[in-house]
This record gives structure tokens, C-alpha cells and sequence, in this order.
């Protein structure tokens, strides 16, 4: 379904006395066909006025672009409707391919031919028994505590309850100008108990050299700032959650030191509405393993 913002300049009166002016304001609205007053409640449904006299707007535009999540806006509450919709949010794992730049892409043999089992097999019974080696960060991935910490909880030990059936709220930062994600850009999200997806777009470079290079990343204070609001997992869908500029990985420091899972090489998550949907991705319960790729995906309501 395709989603609509507005840019505007608006001068606002209070009745106490004082005026409010900005420029170039953006914000979510239901359609294209957004009326003025409509959008005037939105802005100030958005930033919490109070005792408005008067919003007089300009230089309205109207254009489809994907909800960011205003709040009061159309994506403040969760869609509703009959029944839900999946959305892939995993990279397909391939022979060779490359996830991140530096480790070896997988190999991916036959132990077991078809051709062979037939002379295990009753005529006209045939299986195949597939071998794959591949390092654990591999596609789209999961670290757990163990990745970072000697001692901490492994991939078996990780509960249910951080990986699958998560309220999702995803930050939309495509187009943003600066790669960090910092505590500011957090702030205005309730992420308590729910699984932060960052969508930066950077998927869009997947197995191909930009991927690895300048990529978007959660900075220090983010990941400060998710931990101390009780995030339950945090993921992004460029290749690395931290800047990969020097040797420090303070973002996955942070999170795994506070229990919550990393989730890495996302994608598709522009098609997943601000609030609404729920995230399943469950890597396998391997013991002394840190990492391992997950088949993720959201259900999204109709």
C-alpha cells in the first residue's frame, strides 16, 4: 500500500501569548487528499501543542514516500483489518556469495546424490543429502552474547522470547545525510520491549562493493540509549550495526552485554509499516555458537 508524507511551512498562535514557526516541515498523512485543517491537527497532534489560537499553512506538498512515524500520525497505532501479510526479511544464502567483505562465502555439496540413493532406495524412491560450510555470518544473521563474550549466553541459550513474535518499530533513515543513528534520532520512539529494526536502505548495495563501504551504523550513544529503554532486540539492514571505520564495535559491546540479540544484513524493511508488525527470527539452538543465519520475517496486518 503506498504511503504519503507532507513538507509545509507553518506560523502557529497560542492563545497565551507567543508564535511557533517552521519550515519545511515534514510528516505522515493518510492520503494524498489530506485536507489543510487535517493536516494542521496532525502537526500539532505531532509535537504536543497546547493552547493553539491559530495554524496558518503554506507551501503544502504532498508525496508518496513511506511513513516515518509521526506521532498522532496515520502509523502511531497498528494497522487493522482482517487477517495478516508475511514479509521476507532475509537475504537468500547462495554458493560463493560474500556477506561480509573479507570472510569466505559458503560452499555448498552434495553428501548423498539423487543418482546415489537410488541404489539405497526402493525404485522409484530417491532423496538428496546436502553439506554446507560456511562461516556463521553468513546471510542474514543473529549474534548473541557469546559472539562478543567469552561466557555469555550462546545461540541455545538465547529465550524464545528476544527472538520470535516481537512488536516491531522500525526507524525509517533512508536519505538521511549522516551515517551515525544517534540517541536523538531514537528518542521520539517507544522501544521498550520490542524489536528495533533501523531501516537505512542500504540493502540496496547487497553483493556488491558499496555494500561494505561508508554503510550506515547505530553509534555508541544509539545503542546506549536502545539498551537503557529495554529494547528486546535491534536490528539493520546494512553490514554492519557498527561503524566499521576503526577496530572498536561499541553498539554490539553495549547490546550483547545487555542480553539483547543483534540481528544484521536485514532487507525489505520498507515494507513493513512503522508500528503494527511482529518479528520471528530464530536461528538454530547451537550450543558454544555465537552466531547463525535466521530466516527472518514479519507478519504485518492487512
Amino acid at each position: 500500500m503506498t504511503e504519503y508524507r507532507a513538507s509545509f511551512d507553518a506560523d502557529v498562535t497560542f492563545s497565551n501569548g507567543g508564535g511557533l514557526q517552521v519550515q519545511g516541515f515534514r510528516l505522515d498523512v493518510p492520503g494524498p487528499d489530506v485536507t489543510a485543517d487535517d493536516l494542521a491537527g496532525l502537526f500539532v497532534s505531532h509535537l504536543g501543542l497546547l493552547m493553539v489560537d491559530q495554524v496558518r499553512l503554506s507551501g503544502v506538498e504532498v508525496f508518496a514516500e513511506a511513513h516515518k512515524g509521526s506521532r498522532g500520525g496515520p502509523s502511531a497505532e497498528a494497522a487493522t483489518g482482517a487477517g495478516t501479510r508475511l514479509v521476507d526479511l532475509s537475504h537468500v544464502i547462495e554458493a560463493g556469495m560474500t556477506t561480509y567483505p573479507g570472510l569466505p562465502g559458503p560452499e555448498i555439496l552434495p553428501h548423498l546424490t539423487r543418482a546415489d540413493s537410488r541404489g539405497v532406495y526402493a525404485e522409484g524412491t530417491e532423496f538428496t543429502i546436502d553439506r554446507i560450510s560456511m562461516v556463521s555470518n553468513t546471510g542474514t544473521y543473529v549474534d548473541s552474547p557469546f559472539h562478543r563474550y567469552e561466557g555469555g549466553v550462546d545461540l541455545a541459550g538465547l529465550p524464545l522470547e528476544s527472538l520470535a513474535d516481537l512488536p516491531v518499530v522500525v526507524v525509517r533513515l533512508t536519505g538521511a545525510a549522516e551515517r551515525p543513528i544517534t540517541a536523538q534520532t531514537l528518542a521520539p520512539y517507544d522501544v521498550a520491549g520490542k524489536a528495533v529494526l533501523l531501516h537505512t536502505g542500504w540493502d540496496r548495495h547487497w553483493r556488491t562493493a558499496e555494500y561494505g563501504v561508508a554503510a550506515p551504523y547505530l553509534a555508541e550513544d544509539g545503542a546506549n540509549h536502545l539498551a537503557a529503554a529495554g529494547a528486546t532486540l535491534v536490528g539493520i539492514d546494512s553490514v554492519n550495526i557498527d561503524c566499521t571505520d576503526g577496530k572498536t564495535r561499541p553498539a554490539h559491546s553495549i547490546l550483547l552485554h545487555a542480553g539483547i540479540p543483534v540481528l544484521e544484513h536485514l532487507t525489505g524493511l520498507g515494507e513493513l509499516p512503522v508500528h503494527g508488525a511482529r518479528l520471528h527470527a530464530a536461528p538454530a539452538p547451537v550450543r558454544d555458537f555465537g552466531t547463525f543465519p535466521v530466516r527472518a520475517y514479519a507478519l504485518v496486518p492487512r
